[in-house]
């Protein structure tokens, strides 16, 4: 069984400051671009650092212009409005040519001490009865190591991977070589996986990438284990959505909502 605290973290760090993904970061459709979840969380990380620990990070949009090279990224971060209740920032990731490959915003807001405050009432799922299982159902066009690999995957009891909505748990793997993530990056990497988690269709039959991610957290997750409640919705236009909603161990944390280009195999 995999081991997720075991495997190599997504991405390494040189001494130019670019980002080199690892077998970790490696994507289901190429075997030279990166998944896009670990990507996510290079672009928390810088706006997490440009804005500072006052204020959490609530919202980020990601657009994906083009693919993401596991040989090499730049992250850049920029703050474009900062008051005491909130601050925003626009992210840039560029390839080792300098070429822009995604690009993206953040909101963050100050972080207060309420004490306990009125909410809707929600039944936690349930990790202690979640049974070990696969992820994707194929290996997708290339044969190397790739992220799905090096996560570990539960479900529901009773269970049985199929097309259609779908709940699972996952353990990922470190960010970084060296540093510990924040939590806001340890969901980045699940929350680009509602297309994976929900599929129609086998990725043999359809594929289904996304060209962005929205994350909206109203929480910090508080366990390792964190789960996704997916659902796809795939039209003839090739045009689709993945919507999803997280959790960790206590309950919902986050939605993310993904744009899906769908195309049949050639």
């Amino acid at each position: 069984m995999t081991d997720a605290r075991a495997a190599p973290p997504f991405f390494s760090k040189d001494a130019k400051g670019v980002f080199v993904g690892n077998d970790t970061a490696r994507g289901p459709w190429s075997p030279d671009y990166c998944h896009a979840g670990p990507v996510t969380g290079l672009v928390a990380r810088a706006a997490e650092q440009e804005v500072g620990s006052e204020k959490m990070l609530t919202r980020l949009t990601l657009d994906i212009l083009r693919p993401l090279p596991l040989a090499g990224l730049a992250v850049s971060a920029e703050t474009t409005r900062h008051t005491r209740t909130l601050a925003t920032t626009t992210v840039s990731v560029r390839d080792l040519e300098g070429t822009l490959c995604a690009r993206a915003s953040t909101m963050h807001l100050v972080r207060k001490d309420l004490g306990e405050v009125p909410t809707a009432p929600v039944t936690p799922l349930r990790f202690e009865e979640a049974v070990p299982g696969q992820f994707f159902p194929d290996r997708g066009p290339h044969q190397k190591p790739f992220f799905a690999d090096f996560i570990e995957v539960a479900y529901p009891p009773g269970f049985s991977v199929g097309i259609g909505p779908k709940t699972m748990w996952m353990l990922s793997p470190q960010l970084l070589e060296g540093e510990m993530q924040s939590p806001i990056q340890s969901i980045c990497a699940l929350a680009d996986c509602g297309n994976g988690i929900s599929w129609n269709a086998r990725p043999s039959e359809m594929g289904f990438m996304n060209t962005d991610l929205t994350l909206h957290v109203h929480r910090e997750p508080e366990s390792d284990w964190l789960a996704s409640e997916s659902v796809s919705h795939w039209h003839g236009t090739g045009v689709g959505m993945s919507q999803s909603v997280l959790h960790d161990t206590k309950g919902p944390i986050a939605t993310a909502l993904q744009t899906l280009v769908l195309h049949p195999p050639s």
